[in-house]
């Protein structure tokens, strides 16, 4: 058994529960103790719900006495303030909202409860979810576990963070534009997006509704398929990977990636061969993607939130960006883009129907420090809002399944590697990624060791 419970796989834990070997209330302490030690630095949470954590765990522990089993039955699962928590504020990163309490659960967090989570609190996003980094107007960008000084990516930045530095066992978080998968990425997660529509948030936060989806941010795939199993509603049959015929494009759109990340997914793309899949390497029918999602969201977020403009004061400068943008569409602007959508998506599920899944790097380049996006990357010029993350959104516009895995380290920092299935092909994208996961058997040492050590280890000073 792990020296941290916090690092068993769901199973093992929910496992070491039914046979007494561990406790839902011992582990609960122990969760609020390490967020209370180590969030100051991590800055992974912006809500602590330590009274409804106890009491779903005295709750976990009664069931488990009983001889009952539920899927997350006593597993410590933090929630992305993106969702509702009843009797919880849902900041969603802004000003804006301080102290709008939810009075019930959204759907998402509904099912999650229902399975028996134990809930220690809501993580950190950028406001309204509109940024591939976690920095907002509350306080310091959250922390990525393998370097607090670098950003975890965002938006589900606070959940990565909770996972990686021990301060839950598994995180919900939602995908939009990669939402998941960057900071899976950056912070050497697992990071999944279902198919879109497939794990719905009823009574939600509305924003890039056309592409969005809750989904699980965690230390193994299986792990992410029990969550996702619980958001669906259904279950994913587990089965060996048959031989997949994969596209393998290291350079989507033509776009600038670091040396050291194209290397890695070259040896990820040779596992896959070894693992007897057919891999070719070829260009992926992407082009014209964010022409379809930039309307698409800034339509939301006119519709959503442009009153905010009132006080410009309390919002971000990428948010006030965002709704100044929105303001300039047109209706024309926004039926085109509509229409678009299902050209891009017809295109997409041909070109899967002749492979049976798609290899990219997650994203261009590894975590970089807070407020120092690239400007350049293998010697070329990016533009700051897509440059260092342009290979996940894409996928959202084609509403397919798609994960991000851990597949090595540069510098001390990991890489992910991308893989998309198409769409409703979720238990053959997860049966593929778990396969894929055994043969790379990341090392996930350097930052469980980082995060070790709770009676003896002060945290550092927030930079």
């Amino acid at each position: 058994m792990a020296d941290n419970p916090l690092h068993l796989p769901v199973r093992e834990l929910t496992d070491a529960y039914a046979r007494g070997d561990l406790n839902p209330i011992d582990v609960t302490e122990q969760v609020l103790d390490r967020i209370d030690r180590f969030d100051p630095e991590a800055r992974a949470y912006v809500t602590v719900t330590s009274d409804l954590a106890r009491l779903q765990a005295a709750e976990a522990a009664e069931r488990y006495r009983r001889g009952e089993r539920a899927p997350l039955l006593g597993v410590p699962v933090s929630i992305k303030d993106a969702f509702h928590l009843a009797d919880t504020e849902t900041g969603l990163g802004s000003l804006t909202q301080r102290g709008r309490v939810a009075r019930s659960d959204s759907g998402a967090v509904a099912r999650l409860r229902a399975a028996g989570s134990v809930m220690p609190g809501k993580t950190s996003v950028p406001e309204f979810c509109q940024s591939a980094t976690s920095d907002n107007l509350l306080g310091p960008e959250t922390g990525n576990p393998w370097d607090p000084t670098r950003t975890p990516g965002g938006s589900s930045g606070g959940a990565a963070a909770s996972v990686g530095a021990g301060l839950a066992t598994i995180a919900l978080g939602s995908d939009g534009g990669g939402s998941i998968r960057i900071p899976a990425a950056f912070s050497g997660l697992v990071g999944y997006k279902p198919t879109t529509g497939l794990c719905a948030d009823e009574r939600g936060f509305r924003a890039m509704t056309d592409f969005v989806t809750a989904g699980p941010l965690a230390w193994s795939v299986d792990d992410a398929r029990i969550m996702t199993e619980v958001l669906a509603e259904t279950s994913f049959a587990r089965a060996s990977a048959p031989n997949r015929r994969i596209a393998f494009c290291p350079r989507p759109d033509g776009r600038p990636v670091d040396p050291a990340i194209v290397r890695t997914l070259e040896s990820v793309a040779a596992t896959l061969s070894d693992l007897g899949h057919e891999v070719v390497e070829t260009d992926i029918p992407i082009q014209g993607w964010n022409e379809i999602f930039g309307p698409l969201v800034l339509d939301d977020e006119l519709r959503e939130r442009a009153h905010l403009l009132d006080r410009p004061e309390l919002l971000t400068p990428y948010e006030q960006a965002s709704l100044r943008a929105a303001m300039r569409l047109s209706s024309a602007d926004v039926a085109v883009a509509r229409q678009a959508l299902l050209d891009f998506r017809r295109r997409i599920d041909t070109f899967l129907h002749r492979f049976d899944a798609i290899l990219t790097p997650t994203v261009a380049t590894v975590a970089f420090p807070h407020d120092q996006r690239p400007k350049t990357i293998d010697g070329e010029k990016v533009d700051w809002l897509w440059g260092a993350f342009p290979f996940t959104s894409p996928f959202n516009v084609a509403a397919t399944p798609a994960i991000s895995l851990p597949a090595g380290v540069h510098d001390g920092l990991p890489i992910g590697a991308q893989l998309v299935a198409a769409q409703g092909r979720d238990a053959d994208l997860l049966n593929l990624a778990e396969s894929l996961e055994a043969a790379l058997a990341f090392d996930y040492a350097p930052v469980r060791e980082r995060w070790a050590d709770v009676e003896s280890r002060e945290p550092e000073p927030v930079p």
